[in-house]
């Protein structure tokens, strides 16, 4: 039976439960994915600490850029620990380059180890689709709009669309155009 306080110099430490995201790059591939994430599992099992949960939410849009790029791979990690165990995690978060973000969170600060049921396909990290063409990043052009990107026709229906328009694509006459009321006519002045 494990205890949930250890004693170091006559202090009992307190097992507190924590929630860390951490966030890749949009690029990674799924090999490296999977080595961090079981660097971070080995750095809970190292230390005591249990893990309750991992969980890999996949490529989402950021709030806002980092390095340049408006997507990241977020995962999730809940685990059971001690207080040197976010240091150390963070630490080694810190020095991987696929990180772009992290963050922990306590989420209670004393638990007792045998009130938690751990699922064992909770503990499993799901792995990480390869990226394709679709799911990459618009260049910097191509985001200002010097790049062409298909357009949908004119005349393909819809608002504005005109049966009579001129080689400019201006309608003939005001009547097609869906304004009802008589052309103004300018009026001369008097000399």
């Amino acid at each position: 039976m494990s205890t949930a306080t250890h004693t170091t110099s006559g202090n009992p430490r307190r097992l507190r439960e924590y929630e860390t995201i951490y966030i890749l790059q949009p690029t990674i591939d799924p090999d490296e994915a999977d080595r961090i994430a079981t660097r971070v599992k080995d750095i809970v099992s190292q230390l005591s600490g249990h893990l309750i949960k991992v969980d890999n939410w996949g490529k989402r849009k950021l709030a806002y850029p980092i390095n340049k790029s408006s997507r990241g791979v977020f995962v999730f990690f809940k685990y059971l620990g001690f207080e040197n165990m976010v240091a150390e995690i963070e630490r080694n978060l810190r020095l991987l380059d696929p990180v772009v973000r992290y963050q922990t969170v306590l989420m209670n600060g004393d638990v007792k180890l045998e009130t938690y049921t751990v699922d064992p396909a909770d503990l499993e990290f799901r792995r990480l689709e390869a990226s394709t063409e679709a799911d990459e990043e618009p260049g910097v052009a191509q985001r200002l709009g010097l790049l062409d990107s298909p357009r949908p026709s004119r005349h393909e229906g819809g608002y504005g669309d005109h049966s009579v328009e001129d080689e400019y694509g201006v309608p003939a006459s005001m009547e097609e155009a869906g304004y009802g009321g008589e052309a103004v006519e300018d009026e001369e002045e008097p000399s």
